[in-house]
């Protein structure tokens, strides 16, 4: 009887487990929760040696490449086929593939990580110091990523027959394109998307919502041609090899001011506001 008894308590225990479980797969997170988990995570980068994160941060700018890859691809195999002002917008098709495997494979991207950084500082566990050095790391790993992938991808677009040179320039003109305000305002609607998307993806529990979420958000920012600093800066420093429009003056100035337009859209209008949103409803 003793035995029986025991079968069935365990199975009773069993089954709350099972149903507390799935209880928690079907219950959405609260604010509180992301806004915590966001800081939590924000908080291990911080704790992460400087060597890797600029690993992880060179590895995010050679993924992203992948996008820039299809890009050009996509546009060559278009081209003369249909109006270029539509290859513009029919990009937005390819334009996520670098950021899904960014974001999922856990590398640290500038614009993606950008919110999640200045959350601890707003919470006092990280000093303001401490950000700009992390935000700098970062930015070079970025960059050099960027650098090294623009010219493989640039090498092989000619070596395989996928793209010209031409459409490498026209690409890099077309973000260049514009005056330095308009550039800056677009880059913070760009960060600002980029911040969102980490909030979103944290607040996601399976692997399909997360990439629906990545693939929706940096598909707007395709379309409406919104600058995003680091696959921008890939875009812009292949053009500036092949074009004569983009000097090293014209590449530097786009550079600086679509990465602190994306800092002012990821820091502003989603850290600060989700933070003093939210605060209130975190517990630690």
């Amino acid at each position: 009887m003793d035995k029986q008894k025991e079968k069935e308590n365990t199975g009773k225990i069993n089954q709350e487990l099972h149903n507390q479980g799935s209880k928690d797969k079907t219950m959405t997170k609260t604010h509180g929760e992301i806004l915590k988990e966001q800081i939590i995570e924000g908080c291990e980068t911080y704790d992460r040696s400087k060597s890797s994160i600029l690993l992880s941060s060179f590895t995010a700018g050679l993924e992203i490449g992948f996008s820039f890859l299809m890009l050009c691809s996509l546009f060559s195999f278009l081209e003369g086929k249909v109006a270029e002002e539509t290859i513009f917008k029919l990009i937005a098709f390819v334009y996520p593939i670098g950021f899904i495997l960014v974001v999922l494979g856990k590398s640290i991207l500038f614009t993606e990580q950008t919110s999640l950084l200045a959350l601890p500082v707003l919470n006092n566990r990280r000093s303001v110091l401490s950000l700009f050095q992390i935000w700098g790391i970062v930015i070079l790993g970025n960059l050099a990523g960027g650098m090294l992938i623009g010219l493989t991808v640039s090498w092989l677009g000619s070596g395989l027959n996928l793209f010209p040179a031409e459409v490498v320039a026209k690409i890099g003109e077309h973000f260049v394109n514009y005056d330095i305000l308009t550039i800056f305002l677009s880059a913070i609607m760009a960060g600002w998307l980029m911040g969102l998307l980490s909030w979103l993806v944290t607040s996601s529990k399976e692997t399909t919502a997360e990439i629906l979420i990545i693939y929706v958000i940096t598909a707007v920012m395709g379309f409406t041609g919104l600058h995003h600093s680091i696959i921008g800066h890939i875009e812009i420093f292949a053009g500036m090899l092949v074009s004569d429009k983009i000097n090293f003056l014209v590449y530097l100035k786009t550079l600086a001011t679509a990465l602190a337009g994306n800092a002012v859209g990821a820091t502003v209008f989603v850290a600060l506001l989700k933070y003093r949103a939210f605060v209130f409803n975190i517990k630690f």
